[in-house]
């Protein structure tokens, strides 16, 4: 657990938690804590116990503001994707009228992402922090979105180019990650929204305009992941037909070679019978060289028929 005296951005760091239940003179204190911290911090700021029971859980969490007598508490996901999969990390947020504690179980790059910011916009409350937090956390959305369009793309174009059986597989895992995440988007939408239009005493009511921009971001954002869910169907829609042209292409190749090999099949049984004179063509002296000539030349001459049809 980490305790920092945040004043007009700049840092100083406190040893005792204790001095956190005292409102500084300027500025607002930042608990950066891990869940097994909660044993610690309940007690000392009276964080609601269903809050608290939220925050240890191991169930995955789903967006949510919680409106509390001293204290808000506010569950966000931050996501991450690394080209092969996607992870949803929850966030938790007790925001209280001079401090915010940040409660994770994994390391999470908004709140690293973060620090500059507070140096920059000289933040010194709470609610601005939240703000800026906010705000980094759709953010990274947006850009996750970007990469899983970019990555969307090339897949298509690989199928397009070299149908593999792999990309059914890399179709339906994408798809349902799309799906899931568009399920846990929604209610972080309406988080937002609630932070930017309903009257809450923690947020200056100025600041709370600019949630409106990023409530913003948050609605485009599911609409960006309903167009990515339908670039999904789209794409099954392609391999299918890549995958049936494909069999169109073997079975026609089939085919022609087929067609190519009936006269000579007709050739062969023509003059393969057990006749010492069939149409008295065998007792030409090297008859078999012209048969055999004969069916090479038909043979040749349907093939260049069938590449100028463009058949094979």
């Amino acid at each position: 657990m980490k305790t920092r005296l945040v004043q007009k951005g700049d840092f100083t760091m406190v040893e005792d938690i204790h001095e956190t239940l005292t409102p500084p003179e300027s500025g607002f204190y930042w608990i950066d804590a891990d869940v097994d911290d909660l044993v610690l911090l309940q007690p000392l700021f009276h964080l609601h116990d269903l809050a608290v029971e939220d925050c240890l859980s191991e169930e995955e969490q789903r967006p949510a503001l919680e409106i509390y007598d001293t204290h808000y508490f506010i569950v966000l996901n931050s996501i991450r994707f690394d080209d092969e999969e996607i992870f949803l990390r929850a966030l938790n947020i007790f925001l209280g009228k001079h401090y915010i504690i940040t409660v994770t179980r994994q390391k999470i790059q908004e709140l690293r992402a973060i620090k500059p910011q507070l140096w920059n916009e000289e933040v010194n409350s709470p609610d601005r922090f939240l703000y800026h937090l906010v705000d980094l956390v759709i953010d990274n959305y947006v850009s996750v979105g970007d990469r899983i369009e970019d990555k969307i793309e090339k897949l298509e174009e690989d199928i397009l180019m070299n149908t593999k059986k792999t990309h059914l597989n890399e179709i339906i895992g994408l798809r349902g990650e799309i799906l899931w995440l568009k399920k846990m988007l929604v209610p972080q939408r309406d988080v937002v929204a609630t932070l930017n239009r309903k009257e809450l005493r923690l947020i200056d009511n100025q600041l709370q305009k600019y949630f409106d921009d990023i409530h913003d971001n948050a609605v485009k954002i599911v609409d960006t992941f309903d167009t990515l869910r339908d670039l999904m169907g789209n794409l099954r829609e392609a391999y299918q037909a890549s995958v049936a042209n494909r069999a169109n292409e073997i079975m026609r190749i089939f085919t022609a070679l087929t067609t190519i090999f009936m006269p000579l099949t007709f050739v062969t049984g023509l003059f393969g019978m057990n006749f010492t004179n069939v149409l008295g063509i065998l007792e030409i002296p090297h008859a078999d060289i012209y048969i055999f000539g004969l069916m090479g030349i038909l043979g040749l001459c349907m093939f260049i028929l069938f590449r100028k049809k463009g058949w094979i």
